[in-house]
């Protein structure tokens, strides 16, 4: 996903006679327990007692319901179908946690990172303030740092935590100030490159009477790769189970015993739906990714892992190292679902009993658009919305469908095709240029474009937080010298190296660049080399292309290190920009634009 430190300028701104535990390091040993200390009848209180835990990821400052395939869950149904459920916005996240912590004299609310970055409108023009407000409110305790929570740099994720009014912008609201998270950010593996020290808070403890939890909070140590340069200048991302084990360390010195990993770094269950059983036919069997390596190797004194990162739902049980049974859970993205997860602290050993019968069991709920919203973030929204709406509210172009961006599954999507195109006609003229085509990463993408009107502009029209919200980060453009050997090595870095890989990112392409795509084949082998051309033309190793691409990508971005040997760059307008003008160049309300048919890449399956 890309990411820049360059945000729009605008205005914004157990019960038996025994009990077996799971000691810090992972043993399991039986505890007699006197009568009554299970269900606390008796002298004093319950020797266990459940810790209620919610947690979510990846909400990307998304308050209002997301739109088109961003905006609903997939469901697995009895029949093996599966169903799409609208899902998401704060006013209804907010409702289902206030109800599912009824009941619950221990509860305790986590996130794993990028609650902020990538935001729509009415969230990114304000430096997303109004999201920081909302977890306020929500009753988020503590979060792990994300990429996308470097997005602006290292001094405004310090002012998102501790407040001030923004440097250049000043205070949002007039006469008001920005007062901070009174949830607290970590960031145990970022630290200074000079000072060697955590750019953030490497732990939280969350307290209740003698309860005890220790957090534990990384991001993915490949953050540099997902983020300009800019935006992590001068800092360090470590080995996330290295720092997860040091700080697991650290923190039963202390005396803490029970611990959460929070680490935004994510998994690929088998399915899609937020409710399949990823431990069948065993544990942890439904999913790959970096996570389950990650999870194999953490030091079994950490309890439970809370993750983020790929947009994905699960709550799996992966043994760790010593082969208790430990949760790995994500909520998928954009406040569709959170985890609820019941934590049963034993106050003896101070640890979170973890047997194969009393286990933590986690539940991803669908955060339902059918339940009341909750008033104090209607009226959140309301009056941000009023601050934006002179922006927000201006139509931007008109579209005859849904045009699939974020939510398409294909890897040219018909947004995709949009997006290079309008870079390239933006950069195409010698004085901006001479682009001869444009390349777009699809992580920087950052939704659909919907048909279906998300408030009173009429369907078809695209204001512009719609397209503010697709290329939320107002990267600049820059239009460079690369040979043809280049560009090719380019396109063989979507589907190869250490970083695409494992997870090919599939560049979109403006028109007249062509090429096939064999997934038959491993590695660089799947681009069919012979078969790139331009305007019908093979593409020359030895010649020189004029390629429009957005600062994240030039400066070798999402792996595609071969772009930073680029020459003669000029820099142009916003990524923003050349769409908003593209879809007012090409689109009106009597001829609106029509989805692409998307049949630049062959793709060879």
């Amino acid at each position: 996903m890309s990411a820049t430190p360059q945000r729009h300028r605008r205005a914004r701104r157990l019960t038996s006679a025994a009990l077996a535990l799971t000691a810090g390091a992972g043993a399991m040993v039986a505890a007699a327990l006197p009568a009554g200390a299970a269900s606390g009848g008796g002298a004093g209180p319950s020797r266990t007692v459940d810790v209620q835990m919610l947690s979510f990821n990846d909400f990307h400052g998304t308050l209002e319901p997301p739109q088109g395939s961003s905006g609903a869950v997939s469901e697995r149904q009895a029949d093996g179908s599966t169903k799409a459920i609208p899902a998401g916005g704060v006013e209804y996240l907010a409702t289902s946690l206030r109800e599912a912590r009824k009941g619950h004299e221990y509860s305790v609310t986590a996130a794993a990172g990028d609650i902020i970055g990538a935001s729509p409108l009415v969230s990114g023009l304000f430096h997303d303030e109004p999201t920081v407000e909302a977890m306020n409110k929500l009753g988020l305790n503590v979060t792990s740092v994300g990429n996308h929570e470097f997005d602006e740099g290292r001094t405004e994720l310090r002012r998102m935590q501790y407040g001030g009014c923004h440097p250049v912008d000043g205070c949002a609201e007039m006469g008001g100030s920005y007062t901070g998270a009174e949830f607290q950010y970590l960031a145990a593996n970022v630290t200074d490159e000079k000072t060697k020290r955590p750019l953030m808070s490497p732990t939280f403890i969350w307290k209740k009477g003698d309860v005890k939890i220790g957090f534990i909070g990384v991001t993915l140590e490949g953050t540099p790769d997902v983020v300009t340069a800019d935006g992590v200048k001068g800092l360090k991302f470590g080995d996330e189970v290295e720092t997860i084990n040091k700080y697991a360390d650290e923190l039963n010195k202390q005396g803490v015993k029970s611990i959460v990993a929070l680490i935004h770094e994510g998994g690929l269950p088998a399915s899609g739906a937020y409710n399949y059983d990823c431990n069948a036919p065993g544990a942890g069997a439904g999913i790959s990714g970096a996570i389950v390596d990650i999870a194999k190797n953490v030091d079994p004194k950490v309890d439970a892992l809370v993750t983020g990162h790929t947009h994905q739902a699960y709550a799996c049980n992966i043994p760790d190292p010593a082969g208790n049974p430990r949760m790995v859970t994500s909520a998928a993205s954009y406040g569709r679902v959170f985890t609820d997860t019941t934590l049963t602290y034993d106050r003896q050993t101070k640890d979170i009993v973890r047997t194969p019968l009393s286990a933590p069991k986690p539940v991803n709920k669908v955060v339902s658009r059918d339940q009341p919203k909750a008033a104090d973030m209607t009226e959140l929204i309301q009056r941000w919305n009023a601050l934006a709406a002179p922006i927000a509210n201006r139509s931007q172009g008109f579209i005859s469908a849904d045009i699939p961006g974020r939510g398409s599954d294909k890897f040219e999507k018909p947004l995709g095709d949009v997006i290079a195109d309008a870079q390239l006609e933006a950069l195409a003229p010698a004085d901006k240029g001479g682009a001869q085509l444009a390349i777009m990463n699809p992580g920087g993408i950052r939704a659909d474009l919907a048909y279906k009107a998300a408030g009173a502009e009429g369907d078809g029209v695209v204001t512009y937080a719609e397209s503010y919200t697709v290329q939320p980060f107002t990267n600049m453009m820059n239009v460079v010298d690369l040979t043809g050997a280049q560009l090719v090595t380019a396109l063989q870095q979507q589907v190869s190296g250490p970083v695409n890989g494992p997870n090919p990112k599939i560049l979109q392409i403006s028109k007249g660049l062509t090429y096939t795509l064999d997934t038959t084949k491993a590695g660089a082998d799947r681009i069919v080399v012979d078969s790139v051309k331009l305007n019908g033309v093979a593409i020359d190793p030895a010649a020189t292309y004029r390629v429009a691409m957005n600062e994240f990508l030039a400066g070798g971005g999402d792996g595609f290190t071969v772009l930073k040997e680029h020459k003669n760059k000029l820099v142009g307008a916003s990524d923003l920009d050349c769409f908003n003008t593209y879809l007012a160049k090409h689109s009106s309300q009597d001829a609106p634009l029509a989805p692409p048919v998307a049949d630049r890449i062959t793709v060879v399956q």
